[in-house]
């Protein structure tokens, strides 16, 4: 009984603290003020997007080969990104992104290779596990 009469005598302490005119105050911004109102005004002029970047990796020791590279200017944005699998094959993705969204064409460049034997995973580095070639033989699907 003593805990009903405690979480009663909470629940009326929080509810008459609570302001009976509600919670009126003026958000930050207008004249004077550290924190501008909008999004920049004649401070920031709204300009067309206009950017250009390019990074790769190469790490021979891991097997690591990717990359991206992208251009914007106004609402034409296209670029590609690449990245070398494990089985030797290179995946190129080249796109562009218009009003209607992003377009891209998927390649594949090299053939992919299946050693057989010490397979040692991405890389050939020495570490994951010993996955050996793929299996060549597929059965029929089920129904």
């Amino acid at each position: 009984m003593k805990q009903i009469l405690a979480a009663f005598t909470l629940l009326v302490a929080v509810a008459s603290a609570i302001p009976q005119e509600g919670y009126n105050y003026q958000a930050p911004g207008g004249q004077g003020s550290q924190f501008p109102t909008g999004a920049g005004g004649a401070q920031y002029p709204s300009v067309p997007a206009q950017y250009a970047f390019q990074w790769d990796v190469n790490h021979e020791p891991s097997g690591n080969f990717y990359g991206h590279k992208e251009q914007r200017e106004d609402a034409n944005t296209q670029g590609s990104y690449y990245i070398q699998l494990p089985d030797g094959r290179r995946l190129l993705v080249e796109y562009y992104v218009d009003a209607s969204g992003y377009h891209p064409t998927v390649t594949f460049e090299g053939e992919a290779q299946y050693p057989s034997g010490g397979n040692r995973g991405y890389g050939q580095s020495g570490q994951g596990p010993n996955l050996g070639a793929p299996s060549q033989s597929y059965g029929a699907p089920s129904k």
